[in-house]
């Protein structure tokens, strides 16, 4: 309950009863109400005598009996009825209550139709009358004339509980429809799912029942399918033997009849049939299939090399002389049936290549040696080299005397005299065979290829006699380089292909190339330096030539540096010429450490001879040090040096960068510490020249006759004028006032004269 503001009489909310209002009843209690308001004084608060209450309507309930069999729409139209009966008879309050109980928060937001502002509080159901004595309150307040708004503000609240009530309805309409329909869909997806489990069920016992009697079957069945599979692989065991039978029927049937060629083709067809047989299982079909084709090959490969030699004697091969030194009777005959013959042979024996790759493994040297992949020469190249390797083996292995290991220069002479002596040769008569057989190989190639092996397996078995003997060792180096060369850039040998370099770079040998280079090195470094005219420049004579008037030793050691990057730049790995480049550097800091102890002799005599001839010698190195960084191969030593860092994590991520960006060079390290040692020697010139020219100058000082200034600056007009007045009237009145003129007073004549010859910028007179 709550108290008036004025009149202090109580105001009861309408209680709501258990009839429903009527919508005339509820007419007439509005219009009651209005009444009661106008009759109130000065706009109090209505007292509890003066409204009204609304009028009870008679219970609607039938006595609480219901009929059982009542039809379902007489069902829902009295439901409907009740609803909207109970819709009219709801006073405000009930809305109120209504709405806070709909409310999730309980909270209940109304419109205030006169401020036109949200009013939201939150309402229990004791404080039902309080908000309505404060809402009437705030509404009319002490005003009668506010009377008026009560109109607006029912009307208002009648809009605000029909909206409420169509909410409640659409949403009371719908629920129980989607349940209904939820409902019916569950229980029809039971009663199908019921049905599914029913058939599975009944199909689970079909097929087990199924099973139990097509099981004897299908034992039956499995048998008879491996009885099959395993005729199946006999009877194509069976064809294979066929046809490996029938292969070599045939080309015994062509050798008896004396068709080589086509024995061959045929004999190339087993060897094809044999590759596809490698990767099945029967080990005895495999073994007989090799067998039968090491068989016919060895008949003919013997059948055909006895032919080709004899066919080769009647050419004179092998040329063992050079073609230009050969007499009438030892050059090869130039019969058009020879040749054909060569030709015939040769493709013959080519068809071999195949059987022949299946029966013989290529001689392998260690994989130490870290030779490349290789294909094996062509059978009828290799029948070529034989007299060849023969006459090696003879005379460069065992005890002849042209087997001296201290002569390694005698066997690869001799083996590139034999490449030059057949290059013409292969070049004319063989290589057109092989294009026409359309093969891929190069008659040149594959001859060369051959007797370099036999340099390589030489190299391999003398080495090891000689690595720890400096002398033998460095010359065995220097003319397998020498090979490497000549066999490189005259006879076109490929880098790609197996060579000696291969055999140095091998890890034992290479460690002792590297010693021994670099012993050697720093032998040649005492030498140069120690030598009378270590500082003195080649071309000092010659002004055009050596601009940088480089010293003897900073030029010999450059070469030195220049001639080891020609021995190492064939090497076949990166790896390898980095180790080498790693030694030029290192050679490069103590050459420069060198310098400078001999600089530091020198540093009393900052412009002395020797001193400045150490400073032309660190500039130059930095400059050629500098030029090569440009170099293609020092380009590729360093990307091949970025990748290795880059594995090892040895540099930061800006010095792999900046090698990456070509930014910085191998060399940059040796550049910095040079430049910082030209740096300080120029540094220490400079201080000396400056401190020569502070020294000579405090004579001056105590100069006056600033007289000897003006004497050499002087025009020339005037010197002369002067010079003549001095020789003609030495000592005379006149050449003191000529002198005095000039503004000399103290200086005499004789000077005078003396600083006129000493003028630089002076006129040739012809005297």
């Amino acid at each position: 309950m709550r108290r008036g503001s004025r009149g202090g009489s109580e105001v009861q909310s309408p209680r709501l009863s258990c009839c429903f209002i009527s919508g005339q009843d509820r007419t007439s209690q509005a219009t009651l109400a209005a009444h009661g308001a106008d009759k109130s004084d000065g706009g109090g608060m209505l007292s509890q005598g003066e409204i009204p209450e609304a009028p009870a309507a008679p219970c609607c309930l039938e006595n609480g009996e219901q009929r059982n069999n009542k039809e379902e729409k007489r069902q829902r139209e009295i439901e409907e009825g009740k609803i909207e009966r109970e819709r009219e008879r709801q006073t405000p309050e009930d809305l109120f209550h209504q709405l806070r109980s709909d409310s999730p928060a309980g909270d209940i937001n109304i419109t205030d139709p006169v401020g036109n502002e949200l009013v939201s509080k939150g309402i229990d159901n004791g404080d039902l009358a309080s908000y309505v004595s404060a809402f009437i309150e705030k509404e009319v307040g002490n005003d009668l004339k506010s009377l008026k708004k009560l109109d607006k503000v029912i009307e208002q609240m009648t809009e605000n509980k029909m909206h409420l009530e169509e909410q409640v309805l659409r949403i009371s309409s719908e629920i129980p429809k989607r349940i209904q329909s939820a409902l019916k869909n569950a229980e029809e997806s039971k009663q199908l799912l019921n049905q599914f489990l029913e058939q599975e069920t009944h199909l689970f016992s079909s097929i087990n029942s199924h099973l139990q009697t097509a099981e004897p079957w299908m034992d039956n069945l499995g048998a008879m399918i491996n009885q099959i599979e395993e005729i199946e692989r006999h009877l194509a065991y069976l064809k294979w033997i066929s046809q490996i039978e029938e292969l070599s029927d045939n080309i015994q049937q062509y050798l008896m009849t004396n068709n080589v060629p086509e024995a061959a083709s045929t004999l190339v067809s087993m060897a094809e049939l044999d590759i596809k047989l490698q990767e099945s299982s029967c080990t005895h079909l495999l073994s007989f299939m090799r067998a039968t084709v090491k068989f016919w090959h060895k008949i003919l490969k013997d059948k055909l090399t006895s032919d080709f030699e004899e066919v080769l004697t009647q050419l004179h091969w092998p040329f063992i002389t050079s073609p230009q030194s050969q007499t009438g009777l030892s050059r090869p005959v130039s019969s058009p049936e020879i040749y054909n013959n060569l030709e015939t042979l040769f493709c013959q024996l080519l068809k071999l290549q195949t059987s022949d790759e299946l029966l013989t493994e290529p001689k392998q040297l260690p994989e130490k040696y870290s030779l490349p992949a290789s294909s094996s020469i062509i059978l009828p190249i290799q029948i070529m080299l034989t007299p060849l390797q023969k006459r090696f083996k003879y005379h460069f292995r065992g005890n002849r005397q042209t087997n001296i290991i201290s002569k390694p220069e005698w066997y690869l002479a001799q083996v590139l005299m034999w490449i030059g002596n057949h290059n013409h040769f292969l070049d004319e008569k063989i290589q057109p065979i092989l294009d026409k057989t359309n093969s891929l190989a190069n008659a040149r190639l594959e001859f060369s290829r051959g007797l370099v092996m036999l340099v390589l397996e030489k190299l391999a078995a003398d080495i090891p006699c000689l690595l720890y003997d400096d002398s033998l060792f460095c010359h065995l180096v220097d003319e397998v380089l020498l090979f490497e060369r000549e066999l490189h850039s005259v006879h076109g040998y490929p880098s790609t292909f197996a060579n000696c370099m291969h055999i140095l770079s091998e890890e034992t040998c290479f460690q002792r190339w590297l010693t021994v280079e670099r012993k050697f090195a720093l032998q040649k470094m005492d030498s140069m330096l120690s030598s009378e005219a270590a500082w003195v420049s080649q071309y000092k004579d010659i002004a055009d030539v050596d601009e940088m008037k480089v010293p003897d030793c900073a030029e010999t050691f450059m070469t030195l540096l220049l001639v080891m990057t020609d021995r190492y730049k064939n090497l076949p790995t990166a790896s390898r010429k980095l180790q080498f480049l790693e030694l030029q550097k290192d050679l490069v800091d103590d050459f420069r450490i060198r310098l400078t102890q001999v600089m530091k002799e020198e540093t009393r005599a900052s412009l002395g001879f020797r001193y400045c001839a150490i400073l032309n010698a660190v500039n130059y190195i930095s400059t050629v040090l500098a030029d090569w960084a440009d170099n293609v191969f020092f380009l590729q030593l360093q990307q091949a040096a970025l990748e290795v860092f880059a594995e090892n994590n040895t540099l930061s991520k800006l010095q792999l960068g900046q090698l990456a960006s070509m930014e910085s060079s191998v060399f940059d390290d040796m550049i910095n510490l040079l430049e910082r040692l030209k740096h300080d020697m120029l540094t220490r010139q400079v201080d000396h020249v400056f401190k020569e020219v502070k020294d000579a100058a405090k004579l001056y000082k105590k100069e006056s006759v600033k007289e000897a200034c003006i004497v050499l600056n002087l025009n020339i007009g005037s010197a002369l004028l002067l010079q003549d007045v001095l020789q003609s009237a030495s000592g005379q009145p006149s050449a003191t006032a000529a002198l005095n003129e000039m503004g000399i007073y103290k200086l005499a004549s004789q000077d005078v004269e003396i600083l006129l010859n000493l003028r630089t910028h002076w006129p040739s007179t012809g005297r």
